[in-house]
């Protein structure tokens, strides 16, 4: 038994008798363990939030590769349509 327990015992004894004092802790004490086992599935704990911190930072990552990529992309884009430009007005005013 916790302190807890032991407390809820012995206020407990003296009312009801000690047979049925430790049934009662025994049985508040399984069910609050029960449920705190249901809970934990649910819990975020510190080392969930740390592995979410860092899936969240490696993403960032990725998003500013992605945006340089997206960069570099558009500049080929640009150049290359400035070449056609180019292109098609100097067949046009050759004429």
């Amino acid at each position: 038994m916790q302190v807890a327990e032991i407390e809820l015992y012995e206020i407990l004894k003296p009312k009801i008798g000690e047979k049925e004092a430790r049934t009662l802790v025994e049985y508040i004490e399984t069910k609050v363990d029960r449920k705190l086992e249901e809970k934990k599935d649910v819990l975020a704990t510190k080392q969930d939030i740390a592995y979410l911190k860092q899936d969240i930072a490696n993403l960032e990552i990725k998003l500013e590769k992605t945006r340089a990529d997206i960069i570099k992309w558009m500049f080929l884009f640009w150049i290359g349509q400035l070449a056609s430009l180019i292109a098609i007005l100097e067949l046009f005013f050759k004429r």
